[in-house]
């Protein structure tokens, strides 16, 4: 039989707010976390704007000196992390470090570095290339250093999925501590890909919003005004335990993770199944090996991109999925708020999921100031709204057609 998973901790770093806390308050009001990019010039750029991190110290808890030899998405990787296990109540120094592990996905890694290396290697040659260079760059080394820190000795590594990433980290945490593989499993995702290339990038795919004007409203999920999504960065780590490893010390429990939904479209690099076929697929599985039935899922976080295409394609998902009880549930889009986190977007949203569940409230989507006919389900516009969550779903989607649909609840919700 497998074991029950709880979460325990959580830990954020976000264009809203450097802990869960912050992160929490500033959804329930409505603010936005978006606006004009600061890091570089911009003027040659479609896209001007971004969801940035802002007041953002590693110091806090990484000496100067290791700073020096990490990447930001490495930094905010260690900082949520640390969040996490304080916010756990953790002592690591009492656990049984064998069966402590970590997964951490990313969808891109150490882009700054790579093209800061790069620009060295044209301007100086080779030997003016950091002997960091690689270590600083590789997706993995969030997992890495993070497994270092802690001394976590058991199951260690990433996954890499493009948006879908963080969301797979956490349904192997689970997976690994149902199996009795762990007790203790730090899983979430990290990214900082507002850098030149990346924008350029994707502002070449056509896939962001180019509202420069109006930065706040440019993120506008099933929207019939929205034109792309807005890049956002940071990181969500989230502390995953086994319920008799959390309940034998008393640990303070946010909720339970009680299944997950992997597939794939094999429809197209970029876009959607247009009927969401994969999208069903997960969640489906999901709901499945939560042991539940559609009806009882009370409340969805979406992935919810701002994308033509991807708004569209999830909500005929969850009607095909929910019927007509999809009708009768609040699904919200926290990426109206703080942008699309790619990599860290699915643990940053599961983190939000859980805080609706403990809170018993939901927050707004933002923007959604002329619905979409094709998006025609609750998607909570403008004002928070009161619900008792039992069971919640939460859904991450990722360029190469990769889906991960997360089943979470509160403890006392699970028969």
């Amino acid at each position: 039989m497998n074991k029950r998973v709880v979460v325990t901790g959580m830990g954020v770093v976000s264009p809203l707010g450097n802990n869960i806390e912050e992160l929490w308050d500033a959804l329930l009001e409505g603010k936005s976390g978006v606006g004009p990019v600061t890091r570089f010039d911009v003027s040659q750029y479609p896209t001007k704007i971004a969801a940035e991190i802002k007041d953002f110290n590693g110091a806090d808890f990484i000496e100067k000196k290791e700073q020096r030899r990490m990447d930001l998405s490495e930094q905010y990787a260690i900082v949520a992390s640390e969040q996490a296990i304080q916010d756990s109540k953790l002592d690591v120094k009492s656990l049984d470090l064998d069966r402590c592990g970590v997964v951490i996905g990313s969808g891109i890694g150490g882009i700054s570095t790579f093209e800061k290396q790069h620009s060295l290697l044209e301007k100086s040659g080779p030997g003016r290339v950091s002997p960091f260079f690689i270590p600083m760059m590789i997706i993995d080394m969030c997992a890495g250093l993070v497994s270092i820190r802690f001394g976590f000795r058991g199951p260690n590594y990433a996954t890499v999925s493009a948006c879908a990433s963080s969301a797979h980290a956490i349904a192997d945490a689970m997976h690994i501590i149902q199996r009795g593989e762990a007790d203790v499993m730090i899983a979430g995702g990290a990214e900082a890909t507002i850098t030149p290339t990346s924008l350029a990038g994707f502002c070449q795919a056509k896939a962001l919003s180019t509202r420069n004007d109006e930065p706040e409203k440019a993120s506008r999920p099933f929207d019939k005004e929205r034109d792309g999504f807005v890049m956002g960065e940071g990181a969500a780590m989230l502390i995953l335990e086994s319920w008799e490893h959390a309940t034998s010390r008393g640990a303070t429990i946010y909720g339970e993770v009680l299944g997950s939904g992997m597939s794939a479209d094999a429809y197209h690099m970029t876009a959607p199944h247009p009927e969401g076929l994969g999208a069903i697929q997960a969640m489906r599985k999901a709901i499945k090996d939560a042991n539940l039935e559609p009806t009882q899922v009370d409340y969805i976080n979406t992935h919810g991109t701002s994308t033509n295409l991807g708004d569209i394609s999830e909500t005929r998902a969850i009607k095909e999925v929910l019927g007509d009880h999809a009708y009768k549930i609040p699904c919200n889009s926290t990426k109206s708020m703080i942008g699309h986190l790619l990599g860290a977007a699915g643990a940053i949203e599961l983190a939000v999921t859980f805080k609706s569940i403990q809170q018993e409230i939901v927050h707004p989507t933002m923007n959604l100031d002329s619905p979409d006919e094709e998006c025609d389900l609750d998607y909570v516009p403008g004002e928070k709204r009161n619900i008792k969550i039992n069971y919640a779903l939460s859904n991450s989607f990722g360029f190469g057609g990769h889906n991960v649909s997360l089943v979470v609840g509160r403890v006392n919700g699970k028969p």
